[in-house]
């Protein structure tokens, strides 16, 4: 690889930091690069289009915000964690300037991981079609006030379950082990091609949890709420009311993760990462 972009969260005194470092790495190794906040593409279109793959410098939330880039040019995206559990990266700070150096001499794999495709329809019927997109999942989730809502989930044209819940969170492989996870839901492994479909503390359900073939459509209607919500990867919320509907579906076309030869793979990666999290 010899053109990388630098995606980072510019809150984060140390992503700011390994942004210099990449940056710097790469001005001593002549490979070309651009640096810009997650959230926003290079100002020069032809330097996206270009770009071999995407280091990303932050956390999951970074991490996320810079997928949704790199899909829609079909960037590879490599994560280098400076969050403190993040799930989604492969590389922890220390190793930045060894993995530019696995990049630019080729010694990688790429990993294709399937994103969601979401659209809302009203209960006047009307939609604005496919326009939604996400790596981890679609949650419809009741909003600020404590009431429960009623949840009608479809896999394709077989009704599955009417749950009484806080929410219903749909998830691909790669966000099982986000959300979906929290809610009871099962890990899956990340290269696979399905849905997960986990309620969120519901009542008197005796089905918690589906793994399904992600050539369905999974719909999630609202049919009782006081409050409620789409929440797209944590970043893009959008209202909801009763008699409306949210259609998840894969992507036709998965987005890349970069794998550097020697990084942990998954499940003990899982693991390790497990050690970290917070006793309370």
């Amino acid at each position: 690889m010899n053109r990388l972009g630098f995606a980072f969260n510019p809150t984060s005194p140390v992503a700011l930091e390994l942004r210099d470092r990449g940056l710097a790495w790469c001005a001593a190794n002549e490979v070309a690069a651009w640096a810009s906040p997650s959230d926003e593409p290079p100002s020069d279109p032809l330097q996206l289009s270009s770009t071999e793959a995407i280091v990303v410098l932050g956390g999951d939330g970074t991490f996320l915000r810079a997928a949704q880039i790199a899909a829609e040019v079909g960037v590879p995206i490599l994560g280098v964690n400076v969050g403190k559990i993040g799930f989604l990266s492969k590389v922890e700070a220390h190793a930045l300037e060894q993995v530019l150096e696995q990049l630019h001499e080729g010694a990688f794999e790429l990993e294709p991981r399937l994103m969601l495709e979401v659209r809302v329809v009203h209960a006047d019927g009307s939609s604005e079609g496919w326009i939604h997109s996400a790596l981890n999942e679609a949650a419809v989730v009741r909003g600020r006030h404590a009431q429960v809502m009623r949840v009608v989930v479809d896999v394709g044209d077989s009704r599955v379950a009417t749950y009484v819940c806080d929410g219903v969170v749909i998830a691909s492989p790669t966000g099982s082990t986000g959300y979906s996870f929290s809610a009871g839901g099962p890990i899956v492994e990340p290269t696979s091609y399905n849905l997960v479909v986990t309620p969120i503390a519901a009542y008197l359900t005796p089905l918690r949890s589906s793994v399904v073939g992600a050539q369905h459509v999974v719909s999630a209607s609202v049919t009782a709420a006081y409050d409620c919500l789409v929440s797209i990867d944590g970043r893009e919320d959008i209202s909801l009311e009763v008699g409306d509907r949210v259609d998840v579906r894969a992507k036709r076309k998965p987005i890349s993760f970069v794998q550097p030869r020697g990084t942990t793979r998954f499940w003990d990666l899982l693991r390790q990462k497990a050690t970290l999290l917070p006793d309370g």
